[in-house]
């Protein structure tokens, strides 16, 4: 089981520059919605020394899909964790994916970006020049500790409980992720200039350790829900993808054969009601 100490050069790596949300300027602003866009591209990318060590990140990230045995042993410790019923096969994984980021990541995210003024495509760029490496999981299986710590503090999260149980299968990843937080709310975290780029809410890191103390104390802690996904539109698929034991349920009922999973992705356009969360 991979350490939850970070495992990339991200917390050795110096910020390149006094962090853009600290104290309480954080209260304030943030350089995403204050900087104009090119300064955000290079404050996202970083120093050369710095885009080297994250090539080898996503390099490190993209070679881990070869290594079946890691994906076994995620998931059966999320199934000792009590947070898998039945394993989903990897069909049912590639599927679920697939469905997760067409109905609930993208469509959620745009939703979202779109109420607050933000260009969803420019937000996605500098997430890539943030962190290249979180973009490549989107079930975060294949994720290391340090690269899930990372993604839940570059994008305001429609609901973290997600991430959270899914950093439960890393020995020690929540107080780590406590402790990461910690630095990132300081401005002494090595990516707070990056990160500061990338995230709009200057309240978010906050809500975020609040309830990341509240979910080591209690399992059962109210998560904090971006508001656009409490809505009609999207409560259902957020109920369904939301959380890690109903996206399990919901990968597991989806096709097991080649030929109905390809049906699947071709044929049926959204969240298909008889394998909804209830």
């Amino acid at each position: 089981m991979p350490s939850a100490q970070p495992t990339t050069e991200s917390s050795s790596e110096p910020c390149g520059g006094s962090p853009p949300m600290m104290g309480t300027a954080m209260e304030r602003t943030v350089a995403r919605t204050s900087e104009p866009a090119w300064k955000l591209l290079l404050q996202a990318a970083g120093s050369p020394w710095e885009m080297a060590g994250k090539a080898r990140r996503l390099a490190s990230a993209l070679a881990v899909y070869a290594r079946g045995d890691a994906l076994d042993a995620r998931l059966e410790r999320l199934k000792h964790l009590g947070y898998i019923d039945a394993v989903p096969t990897r069909l049912q994984l590639v599927v679920g994916s697939a469905d997760m980021l067409r109905f609930w990541i993208v469509p959620a995210a745009e939703d979202y970006y779109e109420s607050r003024g933000i260009d969803f495509g420019f937000h996605q760029v500098l997430r890539f020049l943030d962190e290249p490496a979180s973009l490549v999981d989107p079930t975060g299986f294949l994720s290391t500790a340090d690269n899930i710590i990372g993604h839940l503090m570059q994008v305001v999260h429609a609901n973290p409980a997600y991430d959270l149980q899914l950093l439960e299968s890393h020995e020690g990843g929540l107080e780590e992720l406590e402790r990461q937080v910690e630095q990132m709310i300081a401005g002494t975290h090595p990516r707070a200039r990056s990160i500061g780029a990338v995230v709009e809410d200057p309240e978010y890191h906050q809500r975020l350790l609040g309830y990341v103390r509240d979910y080591i104390r209690d399992k059962d802690a109210d998560a904090p829900k971006r508001d656009n996904v409490t809505s009609a539109r999207f409560a259902l698929i957020e109920r369904t993808f939301g959380t890690l034991p109903a996206a399990m349920r919901y990968f597991a009922k989806l096709p097991r054969s080649p030929l109905a999973a390809t049906k699947h992705l071709l044929t049926v356009a959204e969240l298909p009601l008889e394998l909804a969360e209830r």
